[in-house]
């Protein structure tokens, strides 16, 4: 079960974090992962340790939100492998702030990488999969698509987006079979969220991962490994009858 032999998953942000752990998982269960990342450094490593692992990956050095650059990405990327059967929408960025406390910057930069990154990749990627007869994008979402978190409010905007924009693609290209799904986590533990707690609460790191923690009626941050497993199950042919949907992985969050 969950064989992804023969299929091409490109993975954005697939250097750290989240997007690691699913292009790790990917190329363990038999996919071509191809890291598309910023950074280089990142998405040379974790191709690196796929490929000593027995997979296959490349790298793919991108920026989501320029379009020309996704478009030459991508046609660089479908020149090499001659398919494309999976897309993970994973790279985002973060913002704490009320509506008072958003700079005009900052919005216009979560919008850039949160929505339009989502948009551009997923509007390389359709056609070729239209073209193949079929293939799956799935998008990362949040559970602040469904629900409001505190001074969390130009990316539960893009959040929102991602879930609307997923639905969209989905009920636009389901006879071609294309499926496009979103999952929504919670808090989940990753080097960015500890970079992200050491930078805007000095001295108060403990302090402030244990009230990530809490937040979940689990007490503790999911991890990017329960991520990657769902993304396994939704990218594979197992889950070939499920489109339009959002899974949240939230540690109870929605049902208090």
């Amino acid at each position: 079960m969950f064989n992804l032999s023969g299929k091409v998953a490109v993975v954005t942000g697939g250097g750290s974090g989240i997007g690691q752990a699913i292009s790790t998982l990917f190329g363990r269960q038999g996919a071509q992962v191809v890291v598309l990342d910023r950074d280089v450094e990142t998405a040379r490593a974790t191709a690196a340790a796929i490929v000593s692992s027995g997979g296959r990956a490349d790298v793919a050095v991108c920026d989501v939100s320029d379009a020309a650059d996704v478009k030459s990405t991508f046609d660089t990327i479908v020149g090499q492998t001659r398919r494309l059967d999976i897309l993970i929408n994973n790279a985002g960025v973060a913002h704490v702030g009320n509506i008072e406390r958003t700079a005009e910057d900052d919005f216009d930069r979560l919008y850039r990488v949160n929505v339009k990154g989502v948009y551009l990749c997923s509007q390389a990627a359709v056609p070729v999969m239209v073209q193949q007869g079929g293939g799956v994008i799935l998008n990362m979402a949040s559970i602040v698509s469904f629900i409001g978190v505190a001074d969390r409010f130009a990316y539960s905007m893009t959040k929102g987006a991602v879930l609307t924009m997923t639905k969209s693609v989905a009920i636009d290209y389901v006879k071609q079979r294309v499926r496009c799904n979103c999952i929504c986590p919670a808090r989940i533990h990753t080097p960015f969220v500890d970079g992200f707690v050491k930078k805007n609460y000095p001295g108060r790191e403990d302090a402030v991962l244990q009230e990530l923690s809490d937040y979940q009626p689990m007490g503790r941050m999911g991890t990017p490994d329960e991520v990657a497993h769902l993304a396994l199950y939704l990218c594979s042919d197992e889950a070939s009858f499920v489109t339009g949907q959002a899974y949240p992985l939230d540690g109870g969050v929605l049902n208090q």
